[in-house]
This record gives structure tokens, sequence and C-alpha cells, in this order.
């Protein structure tokens, strides 16, 4: 959605690959991990292409928070956020028609409101937290969650485009040319 709102011509092409964390991991080389593998699996598949893999957690103190596994999981993981300061780290894998790569990861830190348990429920009950790093969506409902953001919000929505933008120019295709579209 974030690209195509560039006026980017894109094929998304979603890559079978188990999101699971390696122990002592952090957060970061997690991500980076999971998005080099999943855009090297779609560009294995679609050579001559620019290809883009990304992979977003939340970052608590203590957890690494993916998707929840339920309605449960998802209640769970808002009640561990709620009027507390978490980070949002989302690694970006681009890899360029010729094979050259590049993988960074991007932190934003967001911080959520106080909720009781009716409005967490009511929250998760909505069906938006599933399929989202952390439960919710900063881009719909969810931000009626957060307190403030510091940070790219854009990273919070799953894409930090800044970077994203910067990391296509390093590997040849400058900013003046980001505004056409893609071919």
């Amino acid at each position: 959605m974030l690209l195509r709102e560039l006026g980017w011509n894109i094929t998304v092409k979603v890559p079978v690959t188990e999101e699971t964390a390696v122990p002592g991991e952090s957060p970061e080389e997690m991500v980076c991990r999971l998005a080099y593998t999943k855009a090297f699996s779609v560009f294995n598949e679609s050579p001559g292409c620019w290809v883009i893999g990304a992979d977003t957690v939340v970052a608590t103190e203590e957890n690494i928070l993916g998707k929840p596994s339920g309605p449960e999981d998802a209640v769970n993981m808002i009640k561990m956020l709620e009027g507390n300061t978490h980070t949002v780290v989302t690694g970006v894998a681009l890899i360029a028609p010729d094979g050259r790569k590049l993988v960074e990861a991007e932190k934003t830190n967001v911080k959520f409101r106080p909720l009781n348990e009716k409005e967490i429920t009511s929250y998760v009950d909505s069906g938006e937290s599933f399929d989202k790093a952390g439960a919710y969506a900063i881009q719909g409902q969810g931000m009626l969650l957060a307190e403030s953001i510091e940070g790219c919000y854009f990273n919070v929505v799953g894409l930090p485009l800044r970077r994203l933008s910067r990391m296509f120019a390093d590997l040849g295709w400058p900013l003046s040319e980001q505004w056409r579209k893609m071919s």
C-alpha cells in the first residue's frame, strides 16, 4: 500500500519463510536476517528486478513480540504494552537487479496510553490485532492506543520509507528518479 501510494509499479510476492528467532539473537539481528531471507527467496524467482524484503517486531525490555497466535495472545501483548514504551524494529533488505544488496534496521519508540481490560478486549475484538507485530495497527484504530511516537511513523506501519528511499539511492536509483514510476 505504501509503495503504491508513491506511484511505484510493484508486484507483491509472499515468500514462504519460517519467522522464528534464533537463541541469543537481538531484535535487530532477527529482523535483518528474516528480511534478507524473504528478499533473497523472491529474488531467485525474479532475477533482474528490484526486490524488497521486510520484517517487523515489537520489542520490550524482556520480550520480542511478533504476530499474535490468536485473540488471547493479542490481549496479552496489548496488556504488556499498555502504559509503557516499546520499540518497533523493522529490518529492510533491498536487492538490486544486478544482485547487490543492502540490509538495515530501523527503530521507532512508541509509548502506549494506559488502558483498562475492557478497552484492550474491545480493541482486540475489532479484529485489527491479527497479522500485526505487537497485536496493533498504528495506521488503523490502533492509532488510539499510542500516546506518542519517537522516530519514523512508517516504520511502525511496517516499512521505513525514508530509509528505503536512501537504500535505493545507495544502490543506484537516486531520489530524483524515485518520484517516477518504477518499472
